[in-house]
């Protein structure tokens, strides 16, 4: 398809904005999927997305949409027929045709702990739907994600979701999103991803708000990003892949271009949103390239795959995510540890913001030292050991980097809690501090305050959010954060509150080794490092 009739977008949003809802009808409104067909969260595969209502991996979907440029929007009462508004934030006024487009859509998740998917999703495409709930309005992720979005340099859309919704605020939240994005009123779509409300004018927004994609290198060979991939039995990796210039073919001789391996590709194709084979991709276009390669740490996302003959220079790629949490994974038998070994590789493929290492326990035997983006992502990764691998294991208690300035000179920086020097070794200890940002009704302050004062926490300031909400800065030290700050948070406001994070520097910390003695002996699993004025009580 020519580049001036593609258009490729992503929807971000605060987890349980409607997402994934609005995905649904924008695969029926545009016939991707026959209504019969149809079933709730139809891009989470996952059992466990399926079971939480959450999104946890990005899942690209390519979408045919034939204009109707001449309906007008059922729900814009302010508009002149004809007239949609014209984003200020995008200044592009692109004509409808009576063409088809092909709209290339990668849902990502919501939840704080996958923003890294979320940062991969948004450096393949042009433009982002920025989805906020009409009932609970703006909330701390989606200036995370809106952040992340304007980085990239993608056109935002705002749409306000729900409207159908007894609870809406419509005119409230879109005077919040407004003076968020410095927008008139008019920009802001609204839709209703239950009742298929809106989504039409929504599609034909798109189309004349996103840019098309550009070639950098026209006619010059192929060059495609790495944005995502996965492994499967009989094919080996598959690559997901923006293609940026040149087009490929089935049985063309390409290459990894940091990882320099060579390979053939044995089928590409686009996302229906199942897997369906295609003659060719061609710049612009998202989809799918098989590899057959059945090696791990070949493949890796931010690489780029170029010609084999014609290597065309990488695209920049992605920063490597950062662990923040880390916790051990024995096998319960001794037996299980190389299935171990063998299922986090696997869900290595599938899942490369989590890194893992050996380490061996006295008590526990070999297992794995495991890093993660937080609490829910080392939440899912344990359960996807067990349930799609048959493992039964032994989690330690999580735990984040320290560093650690011994008397002897000597500085070492601690991932397990089991091997954090004792008292009388340790000059000074850093650990890593955590940017956070809550908003939340102004009645729940008090309790607020009380829990951050019981987490170490400093207030560096408050803004009155509109609609009595509050939005607060805070800092606080990690390692309180994930002492299970973020439950205590929404059980004090009801749930109203909403939070997002970012890492800080590194700060000195007054911390100890708390050991567990069974039948004297220590046992390395049940080993915490606490606040030394804390360690009497969680003792």
């Amino acid at each position: 398809m020519e580049l001036k009739h593609i258009r490729n977008f992503s929807i971000i949003a605060h987890i349980d904005h409607g997402k994934s809802t609005l995905a649904d009808r924008m695969l029926e409104v545009t016939g991707t999927i026959e209504k019969r067909k149809m079933r709730a969260q139809v891009l989470d595969n996952m059992e466990l997305e399926r079971e939480r209502g959450i999104t946890i991996k990005m899942q690209p979907v390519r979408m045919l949409w034939k204009s109707s440029k001449h309906a007008q929007s059922p729900i814009s009462n302010n508009q002149e027929p004809n007239k949609s508004p014209v984003s200020k934030i995008d200044n592009c006024d692109l004509e409808l045709s009576d063409s088809t487009y092909e709209l290339n859509l990668i849902d990502t998740p919501g939840h704080i702990d996958f923003s890294y998917e979320v940062s991969r999703a948004l450096k393949a495409v042009e433009g982002s739907i920025l989805l906020v709930d009409s009932t609970q309005g703006v909330q701390a992720q989606t200036l995370t994600t809106l952040g992340m979005a304007r980085e990239s340099g993608l056109v935002i859309i705002p749409v306000l979701s729900k409207i159908d919704s007894p609870l809406a605020r419509v005119d409230e939240v879109k005077l919040e999103v407004a003076t968020l994005l410095g927008c008139s009123l008019d920009e802001i779509l609204l839709v209703s991803g239950k009742t298929g409300e809106g989504v039409a004018h929504l599609l034909d927004e798109m189309v004349r708000r996103v840019p098309p994609p550009k070639e950098t290198f026209e006619a010059k060979g192929l060059r495609a990003l790495v944005f995502d991939f996965k492994y499967s039995d009989h094919k080996g990796v598959i690559v997901y892949v923006r293609v940026l210039d040149g087009e490929v073919r089935k049985g063309e001789e390409l290459s990894f271009r940091t990882a320099v391996e060579k390979f053939i590709s044995l089928e590409v194709g686009t996302f229906s949103p199942e897997e369906t084979p295609r003659e060719k991709l061609s710049a612009g276009e998202i989809g799918y390239i098989v590899t057959g390669i059945k090696r791990p740490g070949i493949a890796s996302v931010g690489d780029t795959i170029v010609n084999f003959k014609n290597q065309l220079p990488a695209f920049p790629g992605y920063e490597k995510p950062r662990p923040v949490v880390w916790a051990s994974i024995y096998p319960e038998s001794a037996e299980d540890f190389d299935e171990l070994r063998m299922a986090l590789a696997r869900l290595r493929l599938s899942d490369s913001a989590f890194s893992f290492e050996e380490e061996t326990s006295g008590s526990l035997g070999r297992g794995y030292r495991a890093g993660f983006l937080g609490m829910l992502h080392m939440e899912i990764i344990t359960e996807r050991l067990k349930r799609e691998f048959g493992l039964e294991l032994v989690v330690t208690l999580p735990s984040i980097t320290y560093f650690v300035k011994l008397r002897s000179g000597k500085e070492v920086i601690v991932y397990s809690p089991h091997l954090f020097p004792n008292d009388g070794e340790i000059l000074e200890v850093r650990e890593p501090w955590a940017d956070v940002i809550i908003i939340s009704p102004v009645q729940y302050h008090s309790n607020i305050m009380q829990l951050l004062y019981d987490h170490e926490a400093e207030i560096t300031e408050i803004r009155n959010f509109g609609d009595n909400r509050n939005e607060m800065f805070v800092r606080m030290p990690l390692r309180e954060m994930m002492r299970n700050f973020f439950d205590e948070l929404k059980s004090g406001t009801a749930g109203y509150a909403s939070i997002s994070y970012e890492i800080a520097e590194v700060k000195a910390a007054d911390v100890t080794r708390l050991d567990i003695l069974i039948a004297d002996e220590v046992v390395p699993a049940f080993t915490r490092v606490v606040s030394r004025k804390k360690a009497a009580t969680d003792g």
